[in-house]
């Protein structure tokens, strides 16, 4: 795996993210890509990283509390990383929930509407 080296190119093609997000997730210092000239190039350590990325994203966790979580791993290690990810993901499921009753009271409302909405059609 360590021979693993994308360019730029083929890492969005990867992880299928347009070339603007991944320039932000340069300039925001979630990767790192060793730099040839105007060419870069993406290793076992971004690729790792952008994985860990795209799966913090798809559960709707911030930017920035994805940069922290893996900053942790840089300066404290593993374990201190896998107990921030705990409470990182019980706050997210937290927030989940949360949207999830939302959505289903959205939901519930809408119908009500619509059938209130139906019947006055029906009658008139």
């Amino acid at each position: 795996m360590s021979d693993i080296r994308l360019s730029f190119k083929e890492m969005c093609s990867r992880f299928d993210v347009t070339p603007r997000t991944l320039r932000y997730y340069e300039y925001i210092e979630l990767l790192q890509p060793v730099r040839e000239g105007r060419s870069r190039f993406f290793g076992p350590r971004e690729l790792a990283r952008m994985t860990l990325i795209m799966r913090g994203r798809r559960f709707g966790i911030k930017l920035e509390d994805i940069r922290q979580w893996l900053l942790i791993y840089e300066n404290h290690g593993t374990s201190a990383q896998m107990q921030a990810f705990v409470n990182m993901a019980d706050r997210q499921y937290a927030e989940l929930q949360e949207q999830k009753a939302q959505l289903e009271q959205a939901m519930d409302e809408l119908m009500a509407l619509r059938d209130e909405t139906a019947a006055a059609l029906t009658k008139g």
